[in-house]
């Protein structure tokens, strides 16, 4: 759909300049931007959605929940946070293969990263007053990791990245990894240290 905006917009600036006058081209042009406006708006709201389910299933281990102290005796995987880190990395790949116009993709990678990394934040804040299961620990820390690293290698700039909200999660993150690791006696290798790298142990 970004493509035939593409087109749309190179024939109608062709067709405005041999028939219709300039006056209709500025026309067709806020119109073609306002529909590349409304898929952008409409494709982050399906990938904030997705990111809802993941806190959706984590929100299971909240402090005080049933099932957060019957799972205090189990050791789940990762296989939560590896599955959404997978479905950002091909939808990224799916969309640098299939759009042509960059600027569009700049704007979509610009507002998914934003939209995603405010609910985060927003998940953390309501939960001020409740200390993390290390469970929610771990897969949001592997979340908030590598979104921040593949956002960047998609070339999100820095000025988008590392937003207020951004160093609010990065720093309650931090907080509560000290806090897991004096309790717990260690993260098993998942850390918020160098979270724009990609560190060996986390791959």
């Amino acid at each position: 759909m970004f493509n035939v905006m593409v087109d749309a917009k190179d024939q109608s600036a062709k067709l405005c300049a041999m028939e219709m006058g300039q006056e209709f081209a500025s026309q067709i042009d806020e119109l073609i931007e306002e529909s590349v406006k409304d898929m952008i708006q409409l494709m982050v709201a399906k990938f904030v959605a997705i990111l809802e389910g993941v806190l959706a299933k984590i929100s299971r281990y909240d402090e005080g929940t049933l099932f957060s102290s019957f799972m205090s005796f189990t050791k789940p995987g990762m296989d939560v946070a590896d599955g959404y880190v997978t479905f950002v990395r091909h939808s990224q790949d799916i969309l640098r293969d299939k759009v042509n116009e960059e600027v569009y993709i700049e704007r979509l990678f610009d507002q998914w990263y934003t939209a995603t990394m405010n609910l985060l934040g927003t998940w953390l804040t309501e939960r001020m007053d409740q200390q993390l299961h290390v469970y929610q620990l771990k897969i949001l820390i592997r979340i908030t990791k590598k979104k921040y690293r593949d956002f960047r290698l998609q070339g999100v700039l820095d000025s988008t990245l590392n937003t207020k909200m951004y160093d609010t999660v990065r720093n309650r993150l931090t907080l509560e990894e000290a806090t897991a690791s004096v309790r717990e006696g260690g993260m098993q290798g998942i850390s918020m240290k160098d979270s724009d790298e990609e560190d060996e142990d986390d791959d």
